[in-house]
């Protein structure tokens, strides 16, 4: 599916991203983007209510913060065209450092198709982190809508989101860098409260517990739909 030909919609999914974006000068003059702002309700209530404007069949993140890289939306496109039974795709980050430099992520996978469960294995073995980064999610509308967008948490709702996603669809990581993922020390991940003591360990249960009360239930409608697919029907009066 060219790009041109493509029917998604890219949602900037922070609140204060029209305050960003008014900084940086006027949004461009473009039927496709559309803005707005609300009352303060944390940033997965924000990226739900972006979710009201989103028609087209995928929904990108960006986050305000951050920058894509030329081809990004292309390379995900083509993804999702042609691998239909794929749910959602992420790709390679770069850090930007406010020097300018840029640093890889140690736990890339190689390019390819990421099954279902293997991010939530990723994450439990390797101290609560992903082998793939939820900013750069581009996932099929149906699906955000299916998970109830992202998770009401105050902060790692994409985290929670990205397993949720997984549980039922297997998704789809590409190699090539899509993100150029902005550090500074203003941003929320950065903040001390992000890994409060209380806090951090309460959201990581959470975020497992749906992961894996939506695994079991997938693979236990699935069991039931074999069951029944390689049970004969019984002709009638015969038992």
């Amino acid at each position: 599916m060219p790009l041109t030909d493509a029917s998604f919609t890219v949602s900037a999914l922070k609140l204060r991203t029209i305050l960003w974006s008014l900084r940086a000068g006027p949004l461009p003059d473009d039927a496709r983007i559309s803005s707005g702002t609300g009352r303060r309700a944390g940033e997965a209530a924000t990226r739900n209510l972006c979710l009201s404007r989103a028609k087209g069949e995928l929904v990108k993140v960006l986050d305000a913060d951050d920058q894509l890289t030329p081809g990004t939306l292309a390379r995900d496109i083509d993804v999702l065209a042609a691998q239909p039974e794929v749910g959602w795709t992420t790709s390679r980050v770069l850090d930007l450092l406010p020097d300018g430099s840029t640093i890889g992520f140690d736990f890339d996978p190689p390019e390819g198709r990421i099954e279902r469960g293997e991010v939530l294995r990723h994450w439990r073995s390797h101290g609560y982190r992903a082998q793939v980064h939820p900013a750069t999610l581009c996932i099929r509308r149906d699906l955000v809508f299916a998970m109830g967008g992202w998770m009401a948490l105050p902060a790692s709702g994409d985290t929670g989101l990205l397993l949720a996603l997984n549980a039922i669809r297997a998704g789809y990581f590409i190699a090539e860098n899509g993100l150029l993922y902005r550090k500074w020390p203003g941003q929320m991940t950065s903040q001390t409260a992000h890994d409060d003591a209380v806090e951090w360990p309460a959201r990581m249960a959470i975020i497992e517990a749906r992961a894996e009360a939506l695994t079991t239930l997938w693979e236990g409608d699935h069991a039931r739909a074999n069951d029944r697919a390689e049970t004969p029907d019984l002709l009638p009066g015969v038992t």
